[in-house]
């Protein structure tokens, strides 16, 4: 009788036991059914821009961020809410990732982690077509426009006092664009890519002048310690649309 209430008992502690193994293997887990919040710009093309046609956001980073999404079968939403509110989602925790054409910094690299970078750009010196300026020293006494947050406006901000101009700051680069066209502002710094881009594709009265500065890469971000599982299928996936050629395919289909 002994024997038998010694065997219940050890089948009793074993099932316990056991019970606590899979309730713990089990929150170890990744979490599944989870639709990730992925903020970014509103007009930003060619990475992120509205098609007016579909009413749909469309653009180089909104291809990639779909083409990775696939490749490592997670869900995500996109907001579309501009450079700046789209930074500030994320650091509030109101968005879990950001694909904005986000250059790579150490500054930044304080607050957010950043994959592997999948594109690289810099900024360049923007002005009307009609304009004389042809660099840095013909902006002495004049106003510059920059978009807010952006590494354009760090650069002209740093290099103000050197070359005597003001600083105008502006929501967006449509706006910073017309400001420029308009007289307000005699130029304005923007990425070179996306200056090109909007130039060529909107016949803008507009030309980039000199030469491309502080190239460095863009990259998808999380807040800092967050998300860690975003950034590597982040990663994941780069490496294999890069190995499969879709990644090539998004770059020419927006002339790259």
């Amino acid at each position: 009788m002994k024997t038998c209430k010694r065997l219940a008992a050890l089948l009793l502690a074993l099932l316990m036991a056991f019970s606590l193994f899979a309730c713990g293997a089990k929150n170890s887990e990744p979490e599944t059914g989870k639709k990730y919040i992925i903020a970014s710009d509103n007009a930003f093309a060619p990475f992120e821009y509205l098609d007016t046609e579909t009413n749909a956001y469309v653009g180089i980073d909104m291809d990639i961020l779909k083409a990775i999404a696939e490749d490592q079968k997670f869900d995500y939403e996109v907001q579309n809410v501009g450079f700046d509110a789209a930074l500030n989602q994320v650091q509030s925790g109101q968005a879990d990732g950001v694909i904005a054409g986000m250059t790579i910094t150490d500054e930044r690299k304080l607050t957010f982690d950043f994959s592997e970078g999948y594109f690289d750009a810099g900024q360049i010196l923007v002005v009307p077509a009609n304009s004389d300026i042809k660099g840095l020293e013909d902006l002495k006494g004049t106003n510059v426009a920059v978009k807010i947050s952006t590494q354009g406006a760090d650069y002209a901000q740093s290099i103000a006092k050197e070359y005597g101009f003001e600083v105008t700051t502006y929501e967006d680069s449509p706006t910073m664009y017309q400001a420029v066209i308009q007289g307000t502002n005699s130029a304005c710094f923007e990425d070179d890519p996306v200056a090109r881009y909007s130039i060529q594709s909107q016949n803008l009265e507009l030309k980039v002048v000199g030469d491309v500065i502080n190239a460095k890469p863009y990259g998808f971000a999380a807040k800092k310690g967050e998300n860690s599982e975003l950034i590597d299928m982040f990663n994941a996936g780069l490496v294999n649309i890069k190995a499969n050629g879709v990644y090539d395919e998004i770059l020419a289909k927006y002339g790259y």
